[in-house]
């Protein structure tokens, strides 16, 4: 390529990497680092220099590119995604998506979020859930790895070290990471965290998402001592854990991803303690399985007297996606005194609709869990027939208001109650 630096020459300026991106053929497809450790200036760039391309991200946040040449593609749907008519949704268990990536959807141009290289090696730092596999399954195909080395991205081990040799280019660009502020959780919240945290037996071994009703929980285990974290993600909470005594100290507090306060990103900053691993790891319900007292905690947009759990859609709509819920929930039945939670409230405020249904409309995000839990009360599930699985959701979980017609409708549908 005439004027274009050959792959190799390590750090580019922002033009020569410019003349790299639109000299590629076609309509690439380019994969980013997601969730908040988006590299807005490589995107940046890309979007200037590439006409038309497809853009796949994991929870994109918003002020990704938006115009017409730019096709979406995400196996987890966020913010900046969501609900938008260019929005290509794969379906896909956040366990799988590195398969996705290497049998399907393989990357032409992989554009990273790194920390400044060190020992001849980059880390992905906050963010490495799906991207080795992306970087392998480029670079098989001859695709283009590029790096925007950040001195605000924390270093953290791994599998979030990545050797220079597996990066075409880099570009430095120092700005800050996005950060998540986490707020008290209000009245319902708690409620709900206190029923989840009743539990959680001793020296238990944690999987959580992001939300009010994880911190909440997390607030609710803060007299536990012994506690470990093996998640798919983890925040604030899992700091506030480890400054509260209540973490084994000889077990990493291990996940594939973070995100949180500039306090987060400064404490697993070269912290040993905090292991990153690639999504096959993390994710693989046989290796959470192997846990004992795996508690999986998840949350949900609905539930129906079936117990089954809606986390994906809203009306028809895809709201998210499975993630690693499935995952999850399945590796925690499996593991010796595992159980799979989902917490939810039991009133939508915002919708004012009851979170328990009849039955789900939409597909499924997953199902055969432990228990059900919200404000109004802990409905067991495991063990029981599905009738009484009905009358505990019925009876335990669901809003009063809602129950009447629950069980009317309930009845109709064959159910007992």
């Amino acid at each position: 390529m005439d004027g274009v630096p050959e792959p190799g020459m390590r750090t580019v300026t922002e033009a020569e990497l410019s003349r790299v991106l639109g000299a590629l053929p076609g309509v690439p497809r380019v994969l980013a680092s997601g969730n908040y450790a988006t590299p807005y200036r490589l995107l940046g760039l890309a979007d200037a220099a590439i006409a038309e391309y497809r853009l796949h991200m994991l929870n994109a946040q918003p002020g990704i590119p938006d115009r017409p040449g730019v096709v979406y593609e995400s196996a987890f749907v966020g913010p900046g995604m969501r609900g938008h008519p260019r929005l290509r949704y794969f379906p896909c268990r956040l366990s799988l998506v590195p398969f996705l990536l290497r049998q399907r959807l393989c990357p032409d141009v992989v554009l990273l979020h790194t920390s400044r290289p060190d020992n001849r090696a980059v880390s992905l730092g906050v963010e490495v859930n799906v991207l080795p596999a992306a970087v392998e399954a480029a670079r098989a195909r001859g695709g283009l790895v590029i790096a925007q080395v950040n001195a605000a991205m924390p270093v953290t081990y791994g599998d979030a070290l990545l050797p220079l040799e597996a990066v075409d280019y880099l570009l430095e660009a120092d700005e800050p990471l996005l950060t998540h502020a986490v707020a008290a959780p209000d009245a319902v919240s708690a409620a709900i965290g206190q029923r989840v945290a009743a539990l959680v037996p001793p020296q238990a071994t944690l999987q959580l998402g992001i939300g009010a009703i994880p911190d909440a929980t997390l607030r609710a285990l803060l007299d536990r001592r012994g506690l470990r974290v093996w998640s798919e993600m983890f925040s604030d909470g899992a700091l506030a854990l480890e400054k509260a005594g209540c973490l084994d100290p000889d077990t990493p507090v291990t996940a594939s991803f973070c995100f949180g306060s500039a306090e987060l990103y400064d404490w697993v900053d070269r912290n040993p303690r905090v292991r990153m691993l690639r999504t096959e790891k993390t994710n693989d319900p046989g290796t959470i399985a192997s846990h004992a007292n795996l508690m999986s905690i998840n949350s949900a947009l609905q539930v129906d007297l079936f117990a089954q759990a809606n986390a994906t859609r809203v009306g028809s709509r895809t709201h998210s996606g499975f993630g690693g819920q499935t995952d999850f929930i399945v590796g925690a039945m499996h593991a010796p005194g595992g159980h799979a939670i989902i917490a939810l409230r039991s009133w939508h405020p915002k919708a004012d609709v009851s979170t328990v249904v009849p039955m789900l409309a939409g597909p499924v995000t997953s199902f055969q869990h432990s228990y059900i839990v919200t404000e109004q009360g802990t409905a067991r599930i495991w063990g029981h027939d599905a009738a009484e699985q009905a009358q505990q959701i019925l009876d335990q979980a669901a809003h009063p208001a809602a129950r009447d017609e629950l069980r009317a409708t309930g009845r109709e549908l064959g159910l007992p109650l």
